[in-house]
């Protein structure tokens, strides 16, 4: 899994400007949800133990929290699901979530730049400055849909 010399450099400024050491497990994580968006801790480790077999749980899931609180990598958590992780950040896009088999999509916002930022406030409450809106949309991909039986039908032909 390897990235390329300007990802890399791309990262390690980051962390500088955010006055983190660039660090081998830092880099390998980032490397690991690049590659494997929407993907939960558990499959970010084992895809950064690819490059780093000495990669420890504890280590991923600390910087996992590190880079997420710096912002470098969003976090997600769809219904009943762990939370997932993708390296595209502060665009305030949204995700498409296949019921069948997890799948996910990313989402632009459907009606022009971020305009889910400017919600509409009833009389009764106290408005706040929104930073972050996650819109969810749940359905069935067109693989899933493709081989699903429909309970109705299978009832039917019974």
């Amino acid at each position: 899994m390897k990235d390329s010399p300007g990802t890399h450099e791309a990262w390690a400024a980051a962390l500088r400007a955010h006055g983190r050491r660039v660090t081998k497990q830092r880099l390998a994580v980032l490397a690991a949800v690049e590659h494997h968006p929407h993907s939960p801790a558990e499959a970010v480790l084992a895809a950064a133990r690819e490059d780093l077999p000495e990669l420890t749980a504890q280590s991923v899931y600390v910087v996992l929290g590190d880079l997420t609180e710096l912002q470098m990598l969003r976090r997600f958590e769809p219904p009943h699901s762990p939370a997932l992780y993708e390296t595209r950040v502060g665009d305030n896009h949204h995700h498409a979530i296949c019921i069948g088999c997890g799948r996910v999509e990313d989402v632009e916002c459907a009606v022009g730049h971020a305009p889910c930022l400017t919600p509409h406030w009833d009389e009764s409450a106290t408005p706040m400055t929104i930073q972050i809106a996650d819109v969810m949309y749940q359905g069935i991909c067109q693989d899933c849909q493709r081989t699903q039986t429909l309970p109705s039908l299978s009832k039917q032909a019974k």
